[in-house]
């Protein structure tokens, strides 16, 4: 695995990598290895450091979805980049792959989510309902394919699975996603969901950060979406 290529921006206080769909962000039950530690161990033998190498996880997104996630090199940079993302002070534009199903050219979807443990779902509900959270998306379709469109979601919350069930809910489950109803699979087992773009105010420097993933380059109808 060449992680020095999914690298997309990197400075001393932040490192900001183009994942795949697949791979961990960190962590979890499954005990496989994670991109946390892979980048941490690349930044070891890369940079010839001694000791332990301080890497902090900012925010996550699903092992099936590809995209940009941010990692901290510096204690001081997490620490303002977690308030960052609380306060939603750090921009995210998605890509998604539907199907052509008529739906809106753009809409602004309000829902309401609650997470089963169990089934490491999310259910959607059109009302307010006991323990489910308010969930806020804008998508906009723009591009048109053979036999798929391509959205750009921005979130205006940040809920477990939320373009996955929303989108579902609509009647556009995205592509490869059978956990919320797509037809069939992807061949790599991911979901047609791609972290896009992230804009946010440096945590150190303060200059303003833009940063732009190119889409999995081994999909044809990925690829499409981005000519």
């Amino acid at each position: 695995m060449n992680l020095e290529s999914q690298i997309i921006y990197e400075d001393n206080h932040l490192l900001v990598i183009n994942k795949k769909a697949g791979q961990l962000v960190q962590g979890d039950k499954t005990g496989d290895l994670s991109l946390l530690e892979l980048i941490k161990d690349f930044i070891k033998k890369r940079d010839e450091k001694p000791g332990n190498v301080f890497l902090g996880l900012v925010h996550r997104i699903d092992r099936p979805t590809s995209g940009l996630v941010i990692y901290a090199k510096t204690s001081k940079a997490l620490t303002r980049l977690t308030v960052m993302v609380k306060n939603r002070e750090i921009k995210k534009t998605y890509w998604a792959i539907v199907g052509k199903e008529m739906i809106p050219k753009s809409q602004r979807l309000i829902h309401y989510l609650q997470k089963n443990e169990k089934t490491n779902k999310a259910t959607v509900f059109i009302k307010p309902t006991d323990k489910a959270k308010e969930s806020i998306l804008n998508y906009q379709v723009i591009k048109i394919l053979d036999n798929y469109q391509l959205l750009e979601i921005d979130l205006e919350t940040g809920r477990h699975h939320q373009i996955r069930a929303q989108l579902s809910k609509i009647g556009v489950p995205i592509k490869g996603d059978l956990k919320y109803g797509a037809p069939r699979s992807n061949p790599d087992g991911g979901i047609s969901l791609h972290a896009r773009k992230l804009e946010f105010e440096h945590p150190v420097t303060k200059e303003k950060v833009e940063i732009v993933a190119p889409v999995p380059q081994n999909d044809a109808i990925w690829k499409a979406c981005e000519d």
